[in-house]
């Protein structure tokens, strides 16, 4: 693949993974191959699990008279 010779953005440029700088088309890290993907993945996979946990509604046990 040719290189880009776009400009990088400023600040949505940054990649907050791989802490390198990107055009608009490769600021994302699935677009640019970052080199830190796999962790970004299993931490946001992680954070969702947290969060779905704590919202997670659990039926309470009926008690027999």
């Amino acid at each position: 693949e040719a290189p880009c010779n776009s400009a990088a953005m400023r600040i949505v440029g940054d990649c907050p993974h791989c802490e390198s700088h990107f055009c608009g088309q490769h600021r994302l890290p699935e677009q640019h191959a970052c080199i830190n993907l796999e962790s970004c993945k299993a931490a946001a996979f992680e954070k969702n699990r947290e969060k779905l946990e704590g919202e997670r509604t659990v039926s309470s046990k009926l008690v027999s008279v």
